[in-house]
């Protein structure tokens, strides 16, 4: 499986402020920008998987609603996030 346990606490280690400190608006960005760069490449080989494609869609949607929540509370946070992730924006 490609997001195991270990994988997500590794994410939430690095991104958010503990691996258990889940509900942290870095550590799900960073949680969601991994599944979507997974989901992205499983689409380049099956371009007709459209279950998938809807997910990514719905998963980029969900990375936006927390990264425009982050830049509202904290511009200092949304910036070093955005840049540590190489997000564009």
């Amino acid at each position: 499986m490609y997001l195991s346990s270990e994988v997500k606490k590794e994410i939430f280690k690095k991104h958010g402020q503990s691996e258990t400190n889940t509900g942290s608006a870095e550590g799900q960005i960073a949680l969601f920008t991994h599944r979507i760069k997974h989901l992205t490449e499983h689409l380049k080989k099956n371009k007709k998987d459209f279950g998938t494609q809807l997910a990514v869609q719905k998963l980029v949607g969900k990375r936006r609603s927390q990264l425009d929540y982050l830049m509202k509370k904290d511009i200092a946070r949304y910036r070093a996030i955005i840049k540590e992730l190489d997000l564009r924006r």
